[in-house]
């Protein structure tokens, strides 16, 4: 074999030896002038070449490539092993008509009294308005779509006027949303709402089609190549259900890259902290759910982009099995990491939102073999048994990899609650080969971004491109078709080793980011910025559930010392949304009491 180092098999490899490897990224940090001369050299057909082949040698990459042998077959797509069903749930229909599946869900929701919610002069602890709360004062006349549409877009009006540029929406209509909400304000006036979600507003992520929005991916060119005629199976399942559809959210350019910026339309900002970032790619779905004027968002997570900025913001983000949901009508569609899910305010929310979008598409029903959708019946009396016998599966020392302690320290803290007050039990795991891991997602989401976007920037785009999007791709490009076979080879390992993991534990908790919110540099909202450091930081724990297919929902958790949030994620075995719903409901329930009002926030219900 030469000087390749050479694997062991994945089912010879001892587990419980393992050393955990601390993450090392070696690159530079850089915005502003100097950015923009970097981009033009690593663009140069000669010297580009050779400042990204050191960045990858310095970064292990090669070595981890082209001078390890790996023993596995390359698994080219997550493929999953048979699973055990989950008990006390619901089964869903995901062929039938969403709506359907929504009424479902709410029937195994825990009892919920929104008037008191609404008669009192004031919530205290803070929390944000339930689509149930929506539902009754419709129903109970108590306000209107109509009323709520116009604070709605009273509140981006103000958002224009901010500098600099902070936008939640990269498209919307006021017209449109008007035409929407009258005409779920006429149903709830006959008495017919279509569902739960019937006048809810949910914002959609700009690189989901949402006709007759353009779909730009925030760019400022993609809508002129790719003609938008149709909703996303998704967004077209949850106009059935009279979802208020507002328009297309801001996001990191092409979904490629952490932190939410975006010179092209302006960054949007924390809520909690309007100097910092909401994190990415899904920014602008989390902001706005965070700031109130959302009930739920639809994102795409490929390598965190749901979970990410759930986290930072303060709000839940879910993260589907590969395949759960319809990628028809996506930017990313043929990608193999990628999903579309929901961001929402509560769990619950997030719950309802999933109910209407899932349905796998007729050739991953073919080619994953999915098990039926389920969902955990939080209304049964042996909900709290099931939810004690969870075994939770934690790597101290990955879990404690964290910029500051305060993000490990509050995420220890739910789990010791946890097991106080529900029974559940915490079990020291090891996951063998994170790092390799990290590489072989960036090859393998690099590789098809890169393969995706290949004509257009062949075709002169690519000075269209944000500097940070240039940057990527330069990377990207330089991938082999070696390197993604390996990248594939090192995929089957680590699925193997979560499958074994999956036979002791029910699923693998960690904090959702090793930081909190970073703060926007000023150069940054003009030129963009490269900091895979902070990438690093932010990505440390979600990239398996990308690379490998797996379920996984972030919950809020509390705050750090500045009043920024954390999130704790919930990571399951493959088609178990019901079990991460479950665990991450009574997490959100042991949390109520520490609830803060974003800076940024809009109560759009009730008008204050």
């Amino acid at each position: 074999m030469g000087k390749k180092k050479v694997m062991l098999p994945a089912d010879e490899v001892d587990m419980e030896t393992v050393k955990y490897r601390d993450e090392k990224i070696e690159a530079p940090k850089l915005t502003g002038i100097v950015f923009k001369l970097f981009v033009k050299l690593i663009e140069a057909p000669l010297i580009g070449s050779l400042i990204i082949s050191h960045l990858k040698h310095e970064n292990k990459m090669v070595e981890m490539l082209r001078n390890t042998a790996i023993p596995e077959a390359p698994m080219f797509k997550p493929e999953f092993p048979p699973q055990e069903s989950e008990t006390e749930v619901v089964v869903l229909d995901e062929d039938g008509k969403a709506e359907e599946r929504v009424e479902l869900a709410l029937k195994i929701l825990p009892d919920y009294d929104p008037a008191k919610s609404w008669s009192s002069e004031s919530i205290s602890p803070f929390r944000y308005w339930k689509i149930r709360d929506y539902a009754y004062a419709y129903r109970s006349k108590l306000t209107t779509p109509s009323i709520v549409a116009d604070r709605f877009i009273s509140a981006m009006d103000d958002f224009k006027g901010k500098k600099p540029p902070t936008p939640l929406l990269i498209t919307y209509d006021p017209e449109l949303i008007r035409v929407q909400a009258a005409a779920s304000t006429q149903r709830f006036e006959e008495g017919n709402p279509l569902s739960i979600l019937d006048g809810i507003f949910i914002a959609i992520k700009d690189d989901i089609d949402c006709y007759p929005h353009p779909s730009k991916g925030a760019t400022t060119f993609f809508h002129e190549i790719r003609p938008i005629e149709e909703d996303a199976v998704s967004v077209a399942r949850l106009r059935t259900c009279g979802a208020i559809l507002v328009g297309k959210a801001n996001m990191h350019e092409l979904g490629l890259g952490t932190s939410g910026n975006n010179p092209n339309y302006g960054t949007t900002r924390n809520p909690h902290a309007l100097d910092r970032y909401t994190g990415g790619s899904s920014s602008g779905p989390a902001a706005i759910v965070a700031s109130g004027l959302c009930s739920a968002a639809l994102g795409t997570d490929g390598g965190g982009s749901v979970r990410i900025p759930s986290s930072l913001c303060g709000v839940v983000g879910l993260k589907s099995t590969y395949g759960r949901t319809s990628m028809s009508g996506a930017l990313c569609d043929s990608g193999t990491v990628e999903i579309i899910g929901p961001i929402a305010s509560t769990v619950e929310d997030a719950l309802l939102v999933y109910s209407a979008i899932l349905g796998s598409s007729p050739e991953d029903k073919i080619a994953l073999k999915p098990s039926v959708p389920c969902l955990p019946n939080l209304n049964s009396h042996q909900s709290s048994d099931v939810l004690g016998s969870l075994k939770l599966g934690k790597y101290t020392e990955w879990f404690n990899d964290v910029f500051s302690p305060e993000i490990s320290d509050k995420c220890e803290d739910i789990l010791n609650r946890l097991s106080e007050i529900h029974g559940c039990k915490t079990v020291e795991i090891v996951i063998p080969e994170l790092n390799e891991m990290r590489t072989a997602h960036i090859v393998s989401i690099g590789s098809e971004s890169a393969s995706g976007l290949s004509a257009d920037y062949e075709d002169g785009k690519r000075v269209e491109f944000t500097l940070d999007t240039r940057t990527n791709l330069a990377l990207f490009r330089s991938f082999s078709a070696a390197d993604y076979v390996a990248a594939q080879c090192l995929r089957r390992r680590l699925m193997y080793y979560h499958m074994e993991i999956f036979k002791k534990v029910d699923v693998i908790v960690t904090p959702t980011t090793g930081m909190t919110a970073p703060p926007i540099p000023s150069a940054a909202l003009s030129y963009g910025e490269t900091d895979l450091q902070v990438a690093g930081n932010l990505m440390r724990f979600v990239v398996s559930a990308n690379l490998l297919g797996l379920p996984a929902i972030s919950v809020p958790v509390g705050y750090d010392k500045q009043g920024l949030p954390i999130g704790l994620q919930i990571i399951g075995r493959p088609w178990c949304e019901a079990t991460i719903l479950r665990l991450a409901a009574a997490v959100e329930e042991l949390c109520v009491t520490q609830k803060k009002k974003p800076l940024q926030y809009y109560d759009i219900l009730k008008g204050k």
